[in-house]
């Protein structure tokens, strides 16, 4: 990983997204070990994760998480799943954060030097170009190790660094337990499963 101890740095997580990528590598993530290691890489300014949640369930399975990364350096988006039915007559649910991963990165790339994307989305090669017109170094972390690869090839191409997500895994997997089958490790504080609709979010 290129970075310089003097850069400001955000990082913005794609939940949903680095669920699926660490899923399939079979692991879960230890999200205290994960702000760890990127404060000392770097002036760390800010820590965001999105994600959508459902909000009309009594307990949603990712509130202990999402409670946890409030009190605990991150600055948590969410927004309510969406419910359809598609064209088979299935139900299905939504939660995309593309859009507002994509606005608080381009309004918070006036403050920073270099800017950490937790996702594979190729969607956001655009936004990746446009940060770096400002001058801003852009990294990417995802996979291209699972089958099939998370990361697109041209949200790599276009990335100033490219952060293999098993690379990464001895310093921020969670420890205990070989695969991933909740949204992370938050401290010991308890794990929370991973609803069904990360399969289906588009």
């Amino acid at each position: 990983m290129l970075f310089y101890p003097q850069e400001k740095l955000a990082l913005f997580i794609d939940g949903a997204n680095l669920y699926g990528a660490a899923k399939g590598l079979q692991f879960d993530i230890d999200y205290k070990r994960l702000l760890e290691l990127f404060a000392r890489k770097g002036v760390l300014v800010r820590a965001l994760y999105y994600t959508a949640v459902a909000e009309d369930q009594e307990f949603s399975p990712l509130r202990p998480l999402v409670d946890w990364l409030d009190y605990n350096g991150f600055s948590v988006v969410t927004k309510p799943l969406k419910e359809f039915t598609d064209s088979q007559g299935r139900r299905r649910v939504k939660g995309n954060m593309d859009i507002e991963l994509a606005i608080d990165v381009m309004e918070m790339a006036e403050m920073v030097d270099h800017i950490v994307i937790f996702s594979g989305d190729g969607d956001f090669r655009r936004l990746v170009e446009a940060v770096q017109r400002k001058g801003k170094r852009v990294s990417v972390v995802s996979t291209v190790r699972t089958q099939p690869p998370m990361a697109a090839d041209e949200l790599r191409r276009q990335a100033d660094n490219f952060i293999e997500l098993e690379e990464l895994k001895p310093s921020i997997a969670r420890e205990g337990g070989p695969r991933a089958n909740n949204h992370g490790n938050h401290g010991g504080h308890g794990e929370e499963h991973e609803p069904e609709h990360y399969a289906q979010t588009e």
